[in-house]
């Protein structure tokens, strides 16, 4: 009986001195009738193990296509094609608001870095401001070092009736990257149906080719967008709008979103 109260005793008088210390919640716990502190500190540590094993969100690449001066050297359409194409075309303007295409995809795509950023991912740009001379297949070039997908920004151009969005995808049979057409053609219907969504803008759907140098040349699943119709009155007024382009930026980060769930 002596024995069993001074052990009581023992464990009383831990208890009121673990209570007393500064590690905040700290619990006393049990362990065959012995008493043993497990400090908070240790709980946070496992936590911050926790939490870093937690999967980074991907890296986007993003293309604003063109640039302030058009490129007419040529460069290979593909690795190793003896197809020779323009590094840069001139690309269109609008036919009201008179903005050339290579300013529209830059704010485009400032605006869709600030978006996709807020969502946690990271995003690269192969260029931030219009006076550049990147050729198609540097920028391809650029996204291959360190993303995950590559999205190309464009506009379109052609008689003032045409209106709406597309999305130009390479096919199956691509001599370059036949290997990456599931996954671009998945990122390319993804991005158009939620950005039509967004826009409600005319959804034309996903055209397939294996002409494009910045398609090309990529190693990752990649796509290109054109927003719209710059010699279309109506796509062209409201791309450049500030709700328009609210809801461009927004219709692309929700198909991102999209092809990753």
């Amino acid at each position: 009986m002596k024995r069993l109260i001074g052990s009581v005793l023992c464990a009383g008088m831990l208890l009121a001195f673990a209570m007393t210390q500064v590690l905040p919640e700290v619990p006393v716990i049990a362990k065959g009738g012995t008493l043993t502190v497990e400090a908070a500190s240790s709980k946070k540590a496992k936590t911050s193990k926790t939490s870093k094993k937690k999967k980074q969100k991907p890296t986007i690449g993003i293309d604003p296509g063109h640039q302030g001066r058009g490129d007419s050297a040529k460069e290979p359409n593909g690795p190793g094609s003896s197809v020779m194409k323009a590094k840069v075309a001139g690309g269109t303007s609008g036919v009201s608001t008179k903005k050339p295409e290579y300013q529209l995809t830059l704010e485009i795509a400032l605006a869709l870095k600030t978006e996709l950023e807020g969502r946690g991912y990271k995003v690269v740009l192969t260029r931030d401001t219009n006076d550049v001379s990147i050729s198609n297949k540097e920028r391809a070039e650029k996204l291959n070092e360190s993303c995950d997908i590559a999205i190309r920004l464009h506009a379109d151009g052609a008689g003032s009736s045409a209106t709406g969005a597309s999305m130009q995808c390479h096919t199956a049979k691509n001599p370059y990257i036949a290997n990456l057409y599931e996954k671009s053609n998945k990122l390319s219907s993804c991005i158009i149906n939620a950005y039509c969504s967004a826009t409600g803008m005319k959804n034309r759907g996903i055209a397939y080719r294996d002409d494009l140098t910045g398609t090309n040349w990529s190693t990752i699943p990649v796509t290109l967008l054109e927003m719209g119709f710059m010699t279309n009155t109506s796509d062209d007024n409201y791309m450049s709008s500030a709700t328009g382009q609210a809801a461009m930026v927004k219709g692309i980060a929700d198909g991102i979103d999209a092809y990753y769930k």
